[in-house]
């Protein structure tokens, strides 16, 4: 990983490309943010940065956080990501990285928290098909069905598809074309969709299928 970013996603749109085709992006608030720490092997063990992004008032931290964002002098930041990148000898403490990091053409991965469903049914969850709702069928049309286990040995398998939680989990989407990144403005638009909600708080880095 030589770069990244952190951003909230806005939504999706659409643009044209020269040739008058129709583009779905995603467009995110990418930044400003500010590098808040630097790690490095003597102290720490690892090289790595860590980059804070999100405006916070400083009555709604807690002692220590106040004097995590003291050492570094920066102001207090909402949210608070890792990125142990390839080269960190450019980047110093109070920082700042905005979207030109990235530019157009560019392969990202974003990486974000998909939305929570809560409990849903095997359909749902994990595309089964459900019997026929004609007579006879009864109340279980939409149920799982045999797991398969019979007095030997007596259990489910582990690893079986059931209902349950769904969503609300990490989810990277990767190789994604960055059709615009605007420093000014923080934007970042990128080809298609990724996870999570409006609003929700992602990560950009460069593609490791690049």
């Amino acid at each position: 990983m030589k770069k990244s970013i952190i951003g909230k996603k806005l939504g999706m749109t659409q643009v044209f490309d020269a040739k008058g085709n129709v583009i779905p992006v995603t467009v995110i608030e990418a930044g400003p943010c500010v590098v808040t720490q630097k790690k490095t092997v003597e102290n720490d063990g690892y090289e790595a940065i860590q980059v804070g992004y999100g405006e916070l008032k400083a009555e709604k931290t807690n002692k220590p956080m106040r004097g995590h964002f003291a050492k570094g002098d920066v102001a207090p930041k909402k949210y608070l990501r890792e990125f142990r990148l390839e080269d960190i000898s450019s980047y110093n403490v109070k920082d700042i990285i905005k979207a030109d990091i990235f530019a157009e053409g560019e392969k990202v991965d974003v990486v974000g928290t998909s939305k929570g469903k809560g409990t849903a049914g095997v359909i749902k969850r994990w595309n089964h098909s459900r019997l026929k709702e004609t007579h006879g069928t009864g109340p279980v049309h939409r149920h799982a069905g045999s797991l398969g286990a019979c007095s030997s040995p007596s259990r489910v398998f582990k690893g079986m598809k059931g209902a349950g939680h769904l969503g609300n989990e990490r989810v990277t989407i990767q190789n994604l074309e960055i059709v615009k990144a605007d420093a000014e403005n923080n934007i970042i638009a990128v080809k298609g969709a990724i996870p999570g909600p409006k609003g929700g708080i992602v990560v950009i880095s460069d593609s490791v299928k690049a």
